[in-house]
């Protein structure tokens, strides 16, 4: 795509109508896409991410990615599949109740390239996304300025057609938005100030009363935009990390897995169904004969990751391939959840009604085709069963064709 001579204009006006006009080849809300509101059609009970939103993002210009449960972004490098994932994973942060600085530790990297500053030297960017659930289709969509300071510069939260919130910057000395949110009681909206640093979706909880119908849509959506944001772990398998013994800690794996041998000293006895599960995986995508994957104390507090092959052996994970660690590590994603990952999970909702979403980037990197297909039908099954949804990038999808459940959005290098 190419990317026009301008500033996104979401930062050149302050007013809400420039922030968040409507974006060529993105439907708006209440389109024939599918925001049609819960009317007329059976919601979803978990709430979860339909859509991702990169209005002007990095590489991405007036850009929708629709996310199934599993979905592959596929791509040449330099097509945008790194930063595609990266904008999510922010937006799960500001989701999360996190400080924009923390969502955006490097904000000038999301700015379009070729986007010029205003007159007051302004330069940003723009993402959002859609989130189904009870609700029907709730569209969030967030304007941020990076320069010359880090700043939400406008924010809008829409379902079936109506704004539920919005807020647009009108100082730029002070350190607060004005906002509107839908009240539809004797007054049609109420307004008041919202801290620039975080996410107004995520804080209407602690402003809206919920006196009126109008405000307790606006929070039910609010609620469900955050729930569906929430629960994601952002993935991507360190070889070298994994093959040495590491401290025994929390148990709880993280993004490069290079824990994992204290993940399996802590879970190996936890629940044997889903023990079996994982060993049956790793036997799929291993060389050799696999009765086990363990772990075990090696001195110092240190403990090692091992596979067992059954005849008395055990061989170090040290010693396999980085396609085959990385295989291993991303079915252990696939066959555990929030308690045992290092996520940020919405402890206000039942775990029943929670969706963690898994971002892989490179999924099928240094992986055989062997490995890869048996990753990807092991993926297809845990995502059909609604509680796990995945989004990898890849640099090629055409090994996924005829696989039931795998979205392919197909990202170009312009």
């Amino acid at each position: 795509m190419t990317l026009p001579h301008r500033s996104p204009p979401a930062l050149s006006s302050p007013s809400p109508a420039s922030l968040f006009s409507p974006l060529p080849g993105v439907p708006s809300p209440g389109a024939s896409s599918g925001e049609g509101g819960a009317r007329g059609r059976r919601c979803p009970d978990r709430p979860h991410i339909t859509e991702l939103l990169l209005s002007a993002f990095a590489g991405h210009r007036n850009t929708g990615l629709p996310l199934g449960p599993l979905t592959l972004l596929a791509g040449a490098s330099g097509s945008g599949k790194t930063s595609a994932l990266r904008a999510y994973e922010a937006l799960a942060r500001l989701g999360g109740g996190a400080e924009l600085g923390e969502a955006f530790p490097a904000p000038d990297a999301c700015v379009p390239e070729r986007a010029r500053a205003d007159a007051q030297g302004r330069r940003g960017f723009r993402i959002g996304c859609t989130a189904d659930g009870p609700e029907g289709p709730v569209r969030l969509e967030v304007a941020v300025q990076a320069e010359p300071t880090l700043r939400i510069a406008g924010e809008r939260l829409t379902a079936d057609g109506t704004v539920l919130l919005e807020s647009a910057l009108r100082d730029p000395r002070g350190r607060t938005v004005q906002a509107a949110w839908h009240t539809a009681g004797t007054a049609p909206v109420t307004r008041g100030p919202l801290p620039d640093d975080r996410l107004g979706t995520a804080l209407l909880p602690l402003r809206v009363a919920g006196r009126t119908p109008g405000e307790r849509r606006v929070l039910a959506a609010a609620e469900q935009m955050v729930v569906a944001l929430r629960s994601v772990f952002a993935c991507d398998p360190r070889p070298d990390g994994m093959r040495d013994a590491v401290p025994t800690g929390t148990g709880r794996l993280l993004g490069d897995c290079g824990n994992v041998a204290d993940v399996l000293w802590r879970t190996h006895t936890e629940c044997a169904i889903r023990y079996g599960l994982l060993v049956s995986a790793v036997r799929a995508g291993c060389a050799g004969p696999v009765t086990g994957l363990l772990a075990e104390p090696c001195g110092d507090g240190l403990v090692r990751a091992l596979l067992d092959r059954g005849d008395g052996t055990r061989t170090a994970l040290g010693r396999l391939g980085e396609g085959e660690l990385r295989y291993v590590a991303l079915a252990l994603v696939l066959l555990t959840g929030p308690g045992v990952l290092e996520v940020d999970a919405s402890g206000e909702v039942p775990a029943a009604l929670q969706t963690l979403t898994v971002l892989a980037d490179g999924l099928d990197r240094g992986m055989d085709p062997l490995q890869r297909a048996e990753l990807l039908r092991l993926a297809a099954r845990m995502c059909e069963r609604g509680h796990i949804r995945l989004v990898g990038a890849v640099s090629d999808a055409s090994w996924a064709a005829g696989v039931d459940g795998v979205t392919v959005v197909h990202l170009n290098r312009d």
